[in-house]
């Protein structure tokens, strides 16, 4: 048992958050960090839901409120969730349009670890009577994750891949 520890703790070991959490004001995609997956050759969904994500309209300066869903299947390295979870909360003081948010999110996180397929979602609740829904995705290039990319792309439809809309409001 202490063998597997060691194992464990070697591997997230120079992860540079410690106990004291000191929050973002700004957005911060340098705070995000990734680990070694230990099954580079398998294939696995990893799914991250933020139920509480906030930014700011970049005209109003008023904040808008999402749940965000990350869905990805990882390569050689995966994001760690604390850090994911700063980075998502330094959007707080962010102004930017939701579309903008999802699409930096998914191209901070494909900077970040190079995963085999990666999407992003947005489900802003409604201002102005308007829910806006953006969605991100990329590949890797390979064929395989090609079309899956283009396949879900095509079917993509609000709560198709996050949470049906019934059970949103």
């Amino acid at each position: 048992m202490a063998k597997k520890v060691q194992k464990i703790r070697k591997g997230v070991k120079n992860l540079g958050l410690g106990e004291i959490t000191e929050y973002p004001s700004t957005y911060s995609p340098k705070i995000l960090e990734k680990f070694p997956n230990k099954n580079p050759k398998s294939e696995a969904w990893t799914t991250f839901i933020c139920t509480e994500f906030t930014s700011l309209c970049p005209k109003t300066n008023q904040p808008d409120f999402a749940k965000i869903y990350i869905n990805y299947i990882a390569d050689k390295t995966m994001v760690e969730s604390k850090s994911l979870k700063l980075y998502l909360f330094s959007f707080r003081n962010h102004g930017d349009f939701h579309e903008d948010c999802v699409q930096t999110m998914c191209d901070d996180l494909v900077r970040l670890m190079k995963p085999k397929y990666i999407e992003v979602i947005g489900e802003f609740t409604p201002r102005g009577g308007i829910a806006i829904f953006p969605y991100a995705s990329t590949d890797n290039g390979t064929k395989k994750f090609k079309d899956l990319k283009n396949k879900r792309f095509s079917e993509y439809a609000p709560g198709k891949y996050s949470m049906p809309l019934s059970k949103l409001y």
